[in-house]
């Protein structure tokens, strides 16, 4: 059977992408169950607790919490386990909850704010007496950064309220008393870890303007009778140097991530000094978007379980006498690695299966715990993954994993080539892996391509390749995507007239600034991203509020390189269609964003659409949205490129399209 591209018939359809994909998150190995976070679209997008005894699951968190932490708003770190007891947040009211044999209570009082005060990154001591976490308290005035409780959605942030406050707290685990400031002083920490003696504690922090991937340190301190900490020592770390996932082996030796090389890499601090596990040029850590990450973990024989990156791909392997060594598993992509004895649990996958919770018991074949989605799929389905290298702007290289359209129960109309989808990661020190996506098989299984950018600022190939975006944000990264399209249509791969760029939050920014500053696609589709990013640097929330000061300049100083970087004050030079998708409770990129893009746009004749969401936030959750969403972007490209979509896709309104 022989169809147009784009209007192939394709058995992923939205309410697969929207539904049938669960999100999983934070493993946790315990004395005998395996637990992990579960992020449902089906049931409003709840995060839940499950674990795993060896036979069989169950659900450990109550069907009215939802375990999840707005601190830094991009969370993370949101559980902790002790033996039978799960200390949570809940997204709710954001206090700290025990789930236990008597049931889910809360441990923290009540704040004086509605989610005033947020709580990630337990730990908890060895005998089970007390938490140390992180605490993020935000102004009685109203939550920083995020809508007061008296506005509706679309209300403006407030600005002037001042920052929200992060400090270590410690709390009995019982919730008999409250928590107390154990560690403060600087504009961000995370990571307390409790040794295994239970006699220190290591903490990272890092300062304004630096994110933690630009410039942190890492801090200990021995633990006083109830709970408090001696002096701290400085470890290691600094604002070139970045820090990452303090963790204490099993026999007392402190372990970090640094990339004092100009890579991530593995070291311990011994008696005499801080020494390296396994030099390496490649990636032992990643950018600490959340909290609770984790890329290591410990056996009980002294070897070390890493995920390590090499040239954007990811491998699952052993660090021992100083080496890594691949276990040899298909893995491209390994996170929230954990360990207890010889027992190893991890969330992996690669081109042709998902997201999964794997166990490998003494490094063994690994056992599926859960999966991300596990449609029934035929394999000729799954485009694998082409890495490339190509030249771009300034001499440079950039980075790329090109996906064809595949679809074996259709053909293309002879000589003809698909449209292609350019997709640009978000952070942007984000990175893109090489593996399945059922999102990215609702596109190639109608007929598209989609190329994903690692452009210059991912993660995944050191820090100088990390740092080649700094006060080049809006150009290097849009240099780079039009390269790999270029690259793509000149050796015949795609169609040169059908080229399309998307992204979200951070690379929605790109997309709208390559629609704005070039003429190079035919469209684009933002997903929450940036129109103005001054008004980013007041608006946003703490955690970015200062981190356009490297990817831009600092402000106001460098006021007129925002204005000319602003798609929003270049609207006119905007001549493709353009789709806007926005939650109407972001606090990260707000959704004024979008409606003074909407309004730059309006009576220009350049056709847009604008689909926003309630009760959505900084990326979408619920399934009725992400249905909505995926099949209004269908609809947008039927419309332009002038095919009819399989199935029953509602037409989008375009305004301004003949």
């Amino acid at each position: 059977m022989t169809v147009p591209y784009g209007a192939w018939p394709s058995p992923v359809t939205a309410d697969h992408v929207a539904g049938a994909v669960t999100r999983l998150g934070q493993v946790v190995v315990g004395e005998a169950d395996i637990y992990w976070l579960e992020g449902r679209p089906a049931e409003g997008g709840r995060q839940v607790v499950v674990a795993h005894d060896g036979g069989a699951r169950r659900d450990v968190t109550p069907p009215d919490l939802n375990v999840r932490t707005l601190a830094h708003e991009y969370g993370g770190g949101d559980y902790a386990v002790h033996g039978q007891a799960v200390f949570c947040v809940n997204f709710a009211d954001q206090r700290l909850y025990r789930v236990d044999a008597q049931g889910a209570r809360p441990i923290t009082p009540e704040p004086a704010l509605p989610r005033g005060d947020r709580y990630a990154d337990m730990d908890v001591t060895p005998d089970g007496q007390w938490i140390y976490c992180v605490r993020e308290r935000h102004p009685a005035q109203g939550v920083w950064g995020s809508p007061p409780t008296d506005q509706g959605a679309g209300g403006s942030p407030p600005t002037s309220q001042g920052e929200p406050e992060n400090s270590i707290v410690v709390l009995p685990a019982d919730g008999s008393a409250e928590p107390r400031v154990v560690a403060a002083g600087h504009d961000f920490c995370a990571s307390p870890r409790v040794s295994p003696d239970g006699a220190r504690l290591a903490w990272m922090t890092w300062d304004h303007p630096q994110m933690p991937w630009d410039g942190s340190e890492l801090w200990e301190a021995r633990i006083q009778p109830g709970g408090a900490l001696g002096e701290p020592r400085l470890v290691a770390g600094g604002v070139s140097e970045s820090i990452f996932q303090p963790a204490w082996s099993p026999d007392g030796v402190l372990h970090f991530v640094s990339d004092r090389t100009g890579w991530w890499n593995l070291y311990r601090v011994t008696s005499v000094g801080i020494e390296p596990v396994a030099p390496a040029e490649a990636e032992f850590g990643a950018p600490q978007w959340g909290f609770g990450m984790s890329t290591y973990a410990f056996l009980d024989d002294g070897r070390i379980a890493c995920a390590v990156t090499e040239r954007g791909i990811t491998r699952l392997g052993i660090v021992e006498s100083g080496a890594f060594k691949p276990l040899g598993l298909p893995y491209t992509s390994a996170r929230s690695i954990r360990a207890c004895g010889q027992r190893l649990a991890l969330i992996a996958s690669d081109p042709t299966q998902p997201d999964a919770v794997v166990c490998l018991d003494s490094l063994g074949d690994p056992e599926v715990l859960a999966r991300g989605f596990s449609l029934d799929l035929e394999s000729g389905l799954i485009p694998d993954p082409e890495p490339i290298v190509f030249p771009t702007a300034g001499g440079a290289t950039a980075y790329a994993l090109y996906y064809p359209p595949r679809n074996p129960s259709v053909e293309a109309p002879a000589h003809a080539r698909p449209p292609l989808l350019v997709t640009s990661h978000g952070g942007p020190t984000g990175h893109v892996p090489a593996v399945v996506s059922l999102q990215r098989l609702f596109w190639t299984s109608r007929g598209f391509a989609v190329v994903e950018v690692n452009y210059r600022g991912s993660t995944g190939y050191g820090r100088a390749y990390r740092e080649a975006l700094a006060g080049q944000w809006g150009v290097a990264d849009v240099e780079d995507c039009i390269a790999a399209a270029r690259f793509l249509a000149e050796r015949g791969s795609v169609d040169p007239e059908r080229i399309v760029i998307r992204g979200g939050s951070a690379g929605g920014y790109t997309a709208l600034c390559a629609l704005a500053f070039s003429d190079f696609f035919t469209a684009g589709v933002s997903y929450y991203g940036v129109a103005d990013p001054a008004a980013l640097v007041i608006e946003t929330h703490k955690f970015e509020s200062r981190y356009l000061d490297k990817l831009i300049g600092p402000w106001p100083e460098a006021e007129a390189v925002y204005r000319e970087r602003a798609p929003l004050y270049h609207a006119d030079q905007i001549q493709a269609p353009v789709l806007l998708l926005q939650g109407l409770e972001d606090a990260i990129v707000p959704p004024d964003q979008a409606e003074r893009m909407v309004e730059a746009l309006r009576g220009r004749g350049v056709p847009y659409a604008y689909v926003p969401f309630e009760g959505e936030q900084h990326g979408f959750r619920r399934a009725e949205t992400i249905r909505a969403a995926y099949e209004a972007e269908l609809s947008f490209y039927a419309q332009l490129f002038a095919f009819t979509p399989a199935g029953d896709v509602p037409r989008l309104q375009i305004e301004g399209l003949a």
